[in-house]
């Protein structure tokens, strides 16, 4: 491409001086105006970076895809993914490797800084490179295919799986000339390597201390692409240009962490169950429903294991029932158990990383039970208490005839004077219990008077018995 344009340049300039302009002040400065239009394209291109410090996932996939597309449209020298990482989903791994093997600009992965590590679904991204570096310090390996959830497979399936995965293994590193058996005995027999061990066993091309250390390293080498096409890199001063997750990746990416998914789905249920208890609260409705679609959308993207909902959504209906039966603490800390067990086996995830940790599932289910059996007792409670605001709370009150009830008149309750209606007569002043409200009308009956009799003691007291 550079050299098809320094020779349309020196082509332009011949066709000027065929036209008589020859060394003139015209010349000059068509030569000036020249290089000003072709100078950012002659110029040597940049180095795209994007650093990979996390699970491999399908927004994983999404950002080195994008990193991919943005240095083929700029054409770019070459693509430096730094990696660290544990492993991942196979199925992410698999559509990273696609875009790398099918990718027009060479590929750097480059596992740094010193402590890192390129695990399991790493190793195969760091073997599909075209160029494939370590720092002093890191590790790669240990890419044995792992069951969801990490629980042990029939033989048939894992022998299924692992021949799999092996051949994926043995085609990208027989391409990438890379050696063979002992990449495949990183997934077969889980090996984990060295960058020393790595570099000695040809798994990788280079050990370096530095990014600066490996461009020095890689100048001037012709590497063999994917497709057999050869290219020379020349890195060694050019501008590194690094790429960054878009905002949105960046949430995503934070909503893929099992952990934060198990929160928002746990706190979006309890403030569903607020607002269920206070109509018209509005606010933890709305907080409710925004923090369950997020983890709808996560759920979505990860393996999950729909039983673990069912459990999770059985903790409620103890946390329910305990409010209603007096269980003293059985049902509230089965309610607990349950949550707890269905967070650890909500995500299927072949890592620990990607499983939700025991800390995040007893933070949230033990708070989350003792909150929701709290807040639910109260509302029994209230619903079992005596009405006493509206027309309904009059109802047991006591009151004061303002007329004779024959069997009608007027009474005082409340601080307000009612038509009352008696189903006894009651003289002027007597006091009257409320039975019912009908209409605008109370239906009172006479308040029994107490026995006014004087006692046994009163007697004695008052004056000795007669013999």
């Amino acid at each position: 491409m550079k050299s098809s344009l320094r020779e349309r340049a020196i082509l332009f300039r011949g066709t000027l001086q065929e036209f008589g302009w020859g060394c003139s002040r015209k010349l000059r400065t068509a030569s000036a105006l020249l290089v000003f239009l072709f100078a950012p394209r002659l110029s040597c291109a940049d180095v795209l970076k994007i650093v990979v410090n996390d699970t491999i996932q399908p927004i994983t996939d999404e950002f080195i895809g994008r990193a991919l597309a943005e240095a083929k449209v700029k054409n770019d020298q070459a693509l430096l993914i730094e990696i660290n990482t544990p492993g991942g989903l196979v199925e992410s791994t698999r559509e990273i490797i696609e875009k790398i093997v099918d990718s027009p600009v060479p590929v750097i992965v480059y596992v740094t800084p010193s402590g890192s590590r390129a695990a399991s679904a790493g190793f195969f991204i760091l073997e599909s490179a075209d160029i494939a570096a370590m720092a002093p310090g890191t590790n790669t390996g240990a890419a044995h295919p792992v069951t969801l959830g990490g629980s042990k497979m029939d033989d048939v399936m894992k022998q299924k799986v692992e021949n799999d995965l092996a051949a994926l293994m043995r085609s990208v590193a027989t391409r990438r000339g890379r050696n063979v058996d002992i990449a495949e005995s990183g997934v077969r027999e889980s090996k984990s390597f060295t960058e020393q061990e790595a570099l000695s066993k040809k798994l990788i091309d280079y050990v370096a201390s530095s990014e600066d250390d490996l461009f020095r390293q890689l100048e001037g080498k012709t590497i063999k692409r994917f497709d057999g096409k050869t290219v020379t890199l020349k890195l060694v001063g050019q501008p590194v240009r690094p790429f960054e997750m878009t905002l949105k990746q960046k949430i995503l990416d934070r909503l893929m962490d099992p952990n934060v998914a198990f929160i928002l789905l746990a706190v979006g249920l309890l403030s569903l169950y607020v607002e269920f208890n206070h109509p018209g609260a509005v606010l933890p409705g709305t907080v409710g429903v925004i923090f369950i679609l997020l983890a709808v959308f996560a759920l979505n993207l990860l393996p999950v294991r729909f039983a673990a909902l069912a459990l999770i959504v059985g903790s409620f209906a103890l946390f329910a029932l305990e409010a209603k039966f007096a269980s003293h603490g059985v049902l509230t800390t089965g309610g607990i158990v349950l949550l707890t067990l269905g967070g650890l086996l909500l995500i299927d995830g072949p890592i620990p990383e990607l499983r939700v940790r025991l800390f995040t599932a007893l933070a949230v289910s033990a708070p989350l039970g003792l909150i929701t059996a709290f807040l639910m007792g109260i509302a029994l409670r209230a619903r079992r208490n005596k009405v006493v605001t509206g027309v309904q709370g009059l109802v047991g009150e006591i009151g004061i005839a303002q007329s004779p009830l024959v069997p009608e008149g007027k009474v005082f309750v409340h601080g307000e004077i009612w038509n009352a209606i008696s189903s006894k007569p009651v003289p002027l002043g007597s006091k009257v219990v409320v039975r019912g409200v009908r209409g605008l009308q109370l239906e009172v009956a006479p308040l029994s008077a107490p026995d006014s009799s004087p006692s046994r003691d009163a007697r004695f007291i008052n004056g000795p018995a007669s013999c």
